[in-house]
């Protein structure tokens, strides 16, 4: 670890006041100087910092960080955890920009000295990597994304017999889903099953056997996939030697977002500094919502008594985005939680009108009516961008969809699809991933699949080959290959030798790999032309990584939204309409927010009010969409739904409630509005049934893919 550091600068006004702290407010600059001394070495208590939705979060993150770096701490043994690596290059730009304006030595230390700033999985990625020989494992090891984890995990349920079962056994995908959360949550497989996936209990003793099998497959081929980043930095911290080794490299550790942790990060975090000291956690209970991830709030409740003398709790409740009537309608929903860190959220920005709660017919008239505000917003010159509308499913979206399409109104989904999903993308990173590690089975072949005439028994000769040989470049240059596939094969070979010995140095190398694939995907595709543009934007990316390694590592880590794969998104520079899950607007703000079907069996979802812990998570949903709004919020309540094909019902109209989590009590924090039926037809108006003809076919077509379906 390096020693050298900078002694404490002259960044004092003549009050006293550090002038790079002027800006923060009381409970802000309680939490950045917390335990901080002139001398920077002093490692203080543990410190959980409650920070508020809009009570400036990030800000005090990185002028905690910054004050320790001012205060003579060394910025190379500070590790900071965030959980995306564009939060981690934010966090750090702020930091610089922090630390540059201070006067002194400490003005030297730049973005580019805080080395161990990124996600829980790439620090754990660099950090097995630093230490895989000590831990038995081969640097060189290369890491699954979901996808790839599920292929190889199907593979190994073919060989143990298990999609041949006469009863379905489970999906390669709830396999994969069973074995994270176990792993995530340190929970035992029956706990899992039991709880989250009890469709699944009868499998018990087979999927355990899998399990095992499926870990056996992962070390012998030298991969890791996502959760193994975790579960190795957790295990190799119980090496007392090892644990001392890590822990000595961070005198700080920072977590960002700390209620958005599962039991294994939490339980490296305690590895890392089991008295606590030099530890700070910031996030805000109330924002938990990711259980379905493993996440668990009891995590930042629990956090301040899991240390002796307990961790110092500092809340940041002033908020800098909303009005305050949105705010007290959002302090009156979550006070009503069971269990939560007391705080109220207050604002000086003046008073403004009362969120919104509008009653409407269907959700046809739901569409209508929000379509209406957004183009009325827009006259008033709230520009679309800053509106958004936000709903607890995807699926909820779908009839306002159909409007906005109608009346030609650009609009930008989030939520769907991921950029590295598309085939083109991911047949592009198996050759890269392959050529980093020719033990990756999966990653090999989904490669060889690519050339014409090459089959699996093929390919599985090939890979046993390579398995059995330490120079896979010499395997397959001797190889021989169906006659069909023999110029391709060549082709291949020589692009896969080159890479290897890295004459082509990187990002040189992508595009090398780029050629060789471009003819393979105009075969495969029609659309090569538009995917093509996918594949130079991925040059881009990977021209800025330092070597292939890192390239593999922080994609599959943190990857990047779709681009023109998605159909009908919107050009950068063109004005939008934001559509949302509210999970993934959780750190966003709008000027404008619509929240789509706020009654029971939408918000709480029907299908997340199994017990106390995921009603209190929906609450929680609730209060995270509330308070992304500035100006204005408003809250929709259809008072009923056309639902399909019910089995015994057959099409009916069911009719909801208003949310539990706005009960009578709560209304005076709302203004009310019942918005009149129009005169067009609704949406929802059921169409003329289908012949009956067609629904047989229809019913052949999906018992025909059922039967198919992968077991």
């Amino acid at each position: 670890m390096p020693t050298s550091r900078p002694k404490p600068a002259s960044i004092h006004t003549s009050a006293g006041t550090p002038t790079y702290l002027a800006r923060l407010n009381a409970e802000q600059r309680q939490a950045v100087e917390h335990g901080v001394e002139a001398a920077g070495s002093h490692q203080a208590g543990p410190l959980l910092v409650i920070a508020g939705a809009g009570s400036g979060k990030t800000n005090t993150l990185a002028h905690r960080v910054a004050h320790l770096i001012a205060n003579g701490a060394d910025p190379r043994a500070i590790l900071l955890l965030t959980f995306s690596r564009r939060a981690a290059i934010e966090m750090g730009r702020r930091v610089e920009r922090i630390v540059a304006g201070i006067d002194g030595p400490a003005s030297q230390w730049a973005q580019s000295a805080l080395t161990w700033s990124g996600t829980f999985h790439s620090i754990g990625a660099r950090l097995l990597r630093e230490y895989a020989k000590q831990l038995g494992m081969s640097p060189s090891f290369t890491i699954h994304d979901r996808e790839d984890s599920a292929d190889l995990l199907n593979l190994v349920r073919y060989e143990l017999g298990l999609s041949s079962k006469d009863k379905r056994f489970p999906t390669k995908h709830t396999c994969l889903s069973i074995y994270s959360r176990a792993v995530n949550t340190e929970a035992p497989l029956q706990h899992v099953l039991e709880k989250v996936y009890p469709w699944c209990t009868e499998w018990a003793d087979e999927l355990r056997a899998l399990f095992a099998g499926y870990v056996e497959a992962k070390q012998k081929q030298a991969v890791l996939d996502y959760d193994d980043l975790l579960l190795y930095w957790a295990q190799m911290l119980t090496e007392p030697a090892l644990a001392a080794s890590v822990g000595a490299r961070f005198q700080h550790v920072l977590v960002d977002e700390y209620q958005d942790t599962n039991r294994l990060q939490s339980s490296i975090l305690k590895a890392l500094k089991p008295d606590g000291r030099g530890l700070t956690v910031v996030g805000d209970d109330a924002q938990s919502i990711y259980a379905f991830r493993g996440a668990t709030v009891r995590n930042i409740l629990d956090f301040p008594k899991q240390f002796d003398p307990p961790a110092t709790v500092i809340t940041l409740e002033r908020n800098y985005r909303s009005t305050p009537s949105i705010l007290e309608a959002s302090n009156a929903v979550i006070g009503l939680a069971t269990e939560r860190y007391s705080k109220e959220l207050w604002t000086e920005r003046p008073a403004a009108e009362l969120p919104l709660l509008v009653t409407v017919r269907d959700e046809g008239d739901q569409a209508n009516y929000v379509v209406e505000e957004i183009l009325e917003r827009r006259e008033e010159g709230t520009i679309l961008k800053k509106q958004a509308v936000l709903f607890r499913a995807s699926w909820h979206s779908a009839q306002l969809e159909i409007e906005l399409t109608r009346r030609n109104i650009p609009f930008m989904k989030f939520g769907g699809l991921k950029f590295l999903e598309a085939a083109h993308i991911k047949d592009l990173l198996a050759v890269l991933r392959w050529i980093e590690n020719p033990r990756d089975r999966v990653s090999g072949f989904r490669v060889l699949h690519l050339l014409p005439g090459i089959g699996p028994k093929t390919a599985g000769k090939v890979l046993d080959e390579i398995a059995a040989n330490n120079d896979p470049v010499l395997v397959l240059e001797s190889f021989t290959p169906p006659v069909q596939a023999k110029v391709d094969w060549q082709l291949f070979t020589d692009m896969f030798r080159l890479s290897r010995s890295n004459l082509s140095r990187w990002p040189a190398e992508f595009e090398l790999v780029r050629q060789w694939y471009e003819p393979h995907m105009e075969r495969k595709h029609d659309d090569a032309t538009a995917r093509a543009g996918d594949l130079l934007q991925m040059e881009k990316i990977a021209a800025g990584f330092p070597t292939r390694e890192r390239f593999l590592s922080e994609l599959t880590l943190d990857p990047p939204n779709a681009t023109s794969g998605e159909s009908g998104v919107p050009l950068p520079d063109e004005d939008y309409l934001i559509l949302s899950t509210i999970h993934s607007a959780k750190g966003q703000e709008w000027d404008v927010v619509f929240l789509l079907n706020a009654v029971d069996g939408c918000i709480p979802s029907d299908m997340a009010t199994g017990n106390n812990e995921e009603i209190e998570e929906e609450r929680r949903l609730l209060y995270v969409a509330m308070t992304r709004a500035r100006d204005q919020l408003q809250i929709l309540t259809p008072q009923r739904f056309y639902v399909t094909g019910q089995p015994g019902m057959g099409d009916r109209h069911v009719y909801a409630n208003c949310t539990r989590f706005i009960p009578a009590g709560l209304i005076q924090h709302f203004q009310t509005r019942a918005w009149p039926v129009a005169a067009a037809p609704s949406l929802n108006t059921p169409a003329t049934p289908p012949p009956q003809a067609f629904i047989d076919l229809a019913a052949k077509m999906r018992e025909m893919w059922r039967d198919k379906s992968e077991m």
